[in-house]
């Protein structure tokens, strides 16, 4: 079974976002329902937020309690903050802070050198928080996030989330009559441009594609790399044996492929062709060819395995294509190189979240409860309060990733004194 989640939506040539540089989590679905959209109030002076937790569910903050910090509202700072709650106020289970509070200590070697693209820290601002880490006891994680941050709501705090795991299909290292579908690494002439380093208007945008003479020209796009646009070149790593499986592996952007001797290759991104993406799923339901109930991941394999030669073109029509390479540490990887772990890594929009800090979600699907450490990120995880929760590999992660597609509340937790912190800059501009 595959996770109802889809991956990230680089754009050949055209601008595209900071941080969609790997593919593991996912977009907003091609079965679910996408985001609400975020509230972009305007700027009034910050207190302290009546967020509480009734019930079990977080209260939203009021809008006019909302501060926007800076004009930019594609980030956090633009779309508004607000203190929450005491974080000893809220339902921090010992066993899942415990989790967090290592994947956290996990990403602080990056998380206090990295530009944090939200606005709404610096990597300084974290040292404190990540020099405690370093040695507090796993059996006291609670009290370590109650010392060392405050909850902070961006925006309405109104969130949405969905999963994405780790999925297993079947292969072979060599090409065999079983496996007759190459797993290709990433070609050398496949190029990230950073267009910030041109012009300060351009700053957190990129495009990729490939050069020809001395233009930067669109990669191949899916269908012609199906074709053979990259066969003869040695970049096969592998090959799998079914191609529906492995193009929703590419959807989740890792995986494991299992050899005919019993071993277990595990593979992960490493680069995208530039190319758009597009959620096979959502042209299904607009062209009316799933019926009722067959709108989610098993309702779509059905279809594609029951009309093979248009199912072949449904997925042609996702230009976007993944490469990989192989994986024999710890893995997957997430957007800040470290390992994700499941059931306490999650992928946001570093805009609008720091890579690395704790996230607090109450969703309608309580299983997503609890602290995460934002570790991760993707195409289509954009703007506010969006989430894809990693669950890890097997049958029972695919089983609940596939099913996560829920509302809810987020808090972010940042090092205490950050609102008073940025609210002393908005003053000083």
């Amino acid at each position: 079974m595959i996770s109802a989640v889809a991956l990230l939506g680089a754009c050949s040539l055209s601008i595209i976002p900071e941080g969609t540089a790997r593919g593991a989590p996912a977009e907003d679905g091609d079965w679910v329902e996408g985001p609400p959209s975020a509230s972009q109030p305007a700027r009034k002076p910050i207190r302290q937020a009546p967020v509480r937790q009734t019930a079990g569910t977080i209260e939203a903050v009021a809008s006019e309690q909302i501060t926007a910090v800076s004009d930019d509202d594609t980030r956090a700072t633009g779309a508004g903050i607000a203190l929450g709650p005491d974080i000893a106020s809220l339902n921090l289970q010992s066993a899942k802070a415990s989790a967090a509070l290592q994947s956290f200590r996990t990403s602080c070697s990056s998380l206090v050198r990295r530009t944090d693209n939200s606005g709404l820290t610096s990597g300084e601002d974290w040292r404190q928080s990540c020099d405690a880490a370093t040695n507090w006891p796993s059996d006291d994680a609670r009290r370590f996030f109650e010392s060392y941050f405050e909850a902070v709501q961006v925006g309405d705090g109104k969130a949405f989330a969905t999963g994405y795991f780790e999925p297993q299909i079947q292969g072979s290292r060599v090409r065999t009559n079983g496996s007759q579908v190459p797993i290709y690494r990433r070609p050398s002439n496949l190029l990230d441009v950073d267009l910030g380093q041109f012009s300060d208007a351009l700053k957190d945008k990129r495009i990729r594609g490939k050069v020809n003479g001395t233009k930067l020209v669109p990669f191949e796009e899916r269908a012609q790399i199906d074709d053979g646009a990259l066969a003869g070149q040695g970049l096969e790593i592998g090959w799998a044996s079914d191609y529906i499986e492995f193009f929703f592996l590419q959807i989740q952007g890792s995986g494991r492929i299992a050899m005919p001797d019993g071993s277990v290759m595990r593979i992960g991104y490493d680069g995208q062709n530039g190319r758009d993406y597009t959620g096979i799923g959502r042209v299904m339901r607009e062209r009316g060819l799933l019926a009722d109930g067959k709108t989610n991941m098993q309702g779509i394999v059905e279809w594609l395995r029951a009309n093979p030669e248009e199912g072949r073109k449904i997925m042609r029509e996702n230009k976007s294509y993944i490469f990989f390479r192989e994986l024999t540490g710890p893995g997957p990887l997430g957007a800040m190189g470290h390992p994700v772990v499941g059931r306490t890594s999650v992928a946001a929009d570093r805009k609008f979240v720091p890579l690395g800090a704790p996230v607090f979600l109450d969703m309608e699907h309580n299983i997503a409860d609890g602290i995460w450490i934002a570790q991760d990120t993707g195409g289509a995880i954009k703007g506010s309060n969006r989430f894809d929760t990693f669950w890890g590999a097997g049958e029972e992660a695919a089983q609940i990733a596939g099913g996560m597609s829920s509302r809810g509340q987020a808090l972010i937790f940042l090092p205490k004194g950050s609102v008073a912190k940025l609210l002393q800059s908005q003053q000083g501009n």
